[in-house]
């Protein structure tokens, strides 16, 4: 198969588990929790990297943001042989007692987005593989983390989010919002693959504190400070057993 033309990545290039964070920053985050890394390709917003955590060998790649950007990443690394994925993000909360600095595993994720519609009805659901998603509350329990479990929302336009989808997401009892899930999901089930979701919450919008609105890092609870740091310990803890 020829060269991806956005991840710049060929057969053989890439291991069957990738993480997929959106920031390409988080990349190198993520490669520090590892034993051993090499950088791959870097293109635009993806940036690919292999690494090895405790003997398992692994790809983490940048999605950017959103489910355009995501779906080319998924496409393009099933292209060349991924097949497991776990996305590793943050989120904003859409339930009161979803606090900043805890992590939600998604069961499913409404689809508030326009390229998975291009794949199929959105009657069709975005959901997670069972193993994937075990793996990730299996870990996050282990790890003694306050993990919620449940469906989340997939949202294209993060700055035409009103009060009012706020309250019917929360009505409708969704964990929280983000903006990868859905395409994520959906194009791995379509494709036989699997596919799960870990994201840290770093906002609560039915509270107020959305992304960039909190307080100083200093005032932060506890939990907060490091949540991107346990998320990833979260999922590599889970790439080891799947």
């Amino acid at each position: 198969m020829a060269t991806q033309p956005h991840l710049l990545v060929d057969d053989g290039d890439v291991h069957d588990l990738a993480l997929i964070p959106g920031d390409p920053g988080r990349v190198d985050r993520i490669a520090g929790h590892c034993d051993e890394t090499e950088a791959i390709a870097e293109n635009r917003e993806y940036k690919v990297v292999n690494a090895t955590h405790d003997g398992r060998d692994l790809t983490i790649c940048s999605t950017g943001i959103g489910c355009p950007s995501a779906a080319i990443a998924v496409e393009e690394l099933a292209n060349v042989g991924v097949q497991t994925f776990i996305r590793v993000g943050t989120t904003g909360a859409l339930q009161a007692d979803v606090e900043i600095g805890d992590m939600v595993v998604a069961t499913g994720a409404a689809k508030n987005e326009g390229t998975s519609k291009r794949y199929e009805a959105v009657e069709y659901p975005a959901v997670p593989d069972y193993h994937v998603l075990s793996s990730l509350v299996d870990a996050a329990e282990a790890r003694g983390e306050d993990v919620h479990v449940g469906p989340i929302a997939s949202d294209d336009a993060y700055y035409a989010e009103t009060d009012a989808s706020v309250e019917d997401w929360e009505a409708a009892g969704l964990l929280s919002v983000e903006m990868e899930a859905a395409a994520v999901f959906s194009l791995t089930r379509r494709k036989g693959l699997a596919a799960g979701a870990i994201c840290t919450v770093d906002g609560n919008l039915v509270k107020g504190t959305q992304k960039g609105t909190d307080t100083e890092d200093d005032e932060l609870p506890e939990k907060a400070k490091n949540n991107v740091g346990r998320a990833i310990d979260i999922a590599l803890e889970a790439a080891t057993e799947l």
